[in-house]
């Protein structure tokens, strides 16, 4: 009796290692610059859900003696000081040097953190985007905001900025659960979580600040273990995954102070707008967290769910000067069906294209254009919602690095995958949405390099064109293809 009391009273012999302790050191929270404190979102800490499981009790709760053995995987372990970086300890907002350029916003006309600033200088962005600096204006002000901007425009930056000071500035809670974010971004495609959480890892690199990523097809243990060993600040999650954590008690969105809605519209599309619903009525009311929605339409669907879930948002638009980038050129080849793999074949093979991206609508079209072209002797893999998570990181990484000449997909990769270098994207079917048409050629022509799509409109989908080309805002030419790239698929031994 006396031992145990002597370990409550913080007299007898040190808390072990994997027991918590009452708070965490602040040396790993830096503290906030010398910047005037952001206007007035006061978050009121709601009251704890009920029916959380009775062994998530507080750090302070968690003493040797009531620590019970189901709950010592999940305790809160001391708070680690990040290691000593040198760059960052050198580095001064004075190396970051941007002159003023008439028509153009710098991060510098903004008040951010110095370590934000040092991972923006090392990210190289000197100036903003047009949607980075209209956002910025108001949610650094603590606004919730609309955003409209194409995919490539820079709106993950923007919100990733956005939260990141906002989490700087405000100090962690002293007492916290090891599953409780402080910033939650929801995107409603594996590769777009991947994406956002990378660019989100090279923003925070100065900061302390811990990212988290939660996606389906990939080990629930694994990604459960990341709860284990660190605080969760942003945790970025498809909605599917994220409610499986969270219906398991081992997610908890109440001291959620940022949520970024991401890709809204395609939210809408793929039917994760119930789930979606779910996890918000997780997290504080919405007079108590900022919320930031992005999409690359708005839609009258759109509209609606931002009036419910926002409050007095700043809506920004930016209208791109031409929906499809001037950097790809664009063809239509009339084709029959029963041609469109040996013109497929020979476009590539003939031309000895190295990185080639191939839409097809279903997903067993791109299975049976996979197994054709591997078959008939060029290196290609698939991309859909059937590959397990893991063998897709896998696949994109090989097309990264030039392993892999064709990356087959559906639209599930027509977003939030950022592959550079790829030189030509081929519409092996032309979508139904034509929003879908711009995001799949915006894969080529990035970062000021040209690039090429080629489109094959055959008997079963040619009435997608016209769609397609009132929204470009242009007509687009229908070609028949020459003769040679007709030619007979030469067979593999």
């Amino acid at each position: 009796m006396l031992k145990a009391l002597k370990k409550l009273l913080g007299m007898g012999e040190q808390t072990p290692p994997s027991v918590a302790v009452d708070t965490p050191a602040p040396a790993t929270r830096p503290a906030a610059p010398a910047t005037p404190p952001k206007p007035p979102r006061q978050k009121t800490k709601p009251p704890r859900a009920e029916g959380k499981p009775a062994g998530r009790k507080p750090s302070s709760d968690k003493t040797p003696g009531n620590l019970k053995a189901a709950d010592k995987p999940r305790v809160e372990p001391p708070r680690r000081e990040p290691p000593p970086s040198k760059p960052a300890a050198e580095w001064r907002l004075e190396d970051f040097v941007v002159e003023p350029v008439p028509g153009k916003t710098r991060f510098h006309d903004f008040v951010l953190d110095p370590r934000l600033m040092h991972a923006i200088h090392d990210a190289g962005f000197p100036y903003c985007t047009p949607i980075q600096a209209q956002v910025l204006g108001f949610t650094l002000k603590g606004r919730d905001a609309i955003g409209r901007a194409q995919t490539g425009t820079g709106k993950t930056a923007a919100f990733l900025v956005s939260i990141i000071s906002q989490l700087l500035q405000t100090p962690p809670p002293k007492e916290r659960y090891m599953g409780e974010p402080r910033a939650l971004i929801i995107a409603p495609t594996r590769e777009l979580v991947v994406q956002i959480a990378k660019d989100a890892q090279a923003l925070t690199r100065y900061t302390g600040l811990n990212v988290m990523s939660f996606v389906g097809g990939m080990d629930f243990d694994k990604q459960l273990k990341q709860l284990e060993e660190k605080f969760c600040d942003i945790l970025v999650a498809t909605p599917g995954r994220l409610l499986d954590f969270n219906q398991r008690g081992e997610v908890h969105l109440d001291m959620v102070e940022v949520m970024v809605l991401d890709e809204a519209d395609r939210m809408l599309d793929m039917g994760f707008i119930p789930q979606v619903r779910q996890i918000i009525r997780q997290t504080p009311y919405k007079g108590e967290r900022q919320t930031l929605l992005f999409s690359a339409t708005f839609t009258e669907d759109v509209m609606n769910l931002a009036k419910q879930w926002t409050v007095d948002p700043a809506i920004v638009e930016i209208e791109p000067e031409h929906v499809a980038s001037d950097t790809v050129e664009q063809h239509v080849y009339a084709v029959a069906g029963s041609d469109k793999y040996r013109l497929l074949y020979n476009l590539i093979a003939q031309n000895n294209w190295a990185r080639v991206m191939v839409f097809a609508n279903r997903k067993d079209e791109v299975r049976r254009i996979e197994e054709r072209l591997t078959r008939d002797g060029i290196s290609a893999a698939q991309m859909s919602g059937d590959v397990p998570q893991h063998k897709r990181i896998k696949v994109l990484e090989g097309f990264r690095e030039g392993q892999i000449r064709v990356l087959v997909a559906t639209d599930v990769a027509g977003r939030g995958i950022h592959v550079e270098g790829v030189s030509h994207v081929i519409n092996y079917t032309l979508p139904e949405d034509p929003d879908d048409y711009v995001h799949r050629i915006g894969r080529t022509g990035r970062a000021g390099s040209s690039g090429t799509s080629i489109s094959f409109a055959g008997e079963d989908d040619a009435f997608a064109l016209p769609p397609i080309e009132a929204l470009i805002g242009r007509k687009i030419q229908c070609e028949m293809p020459p003769a040679e790239l007709l030619q007979p698929v030469p067979r593999h031994a």
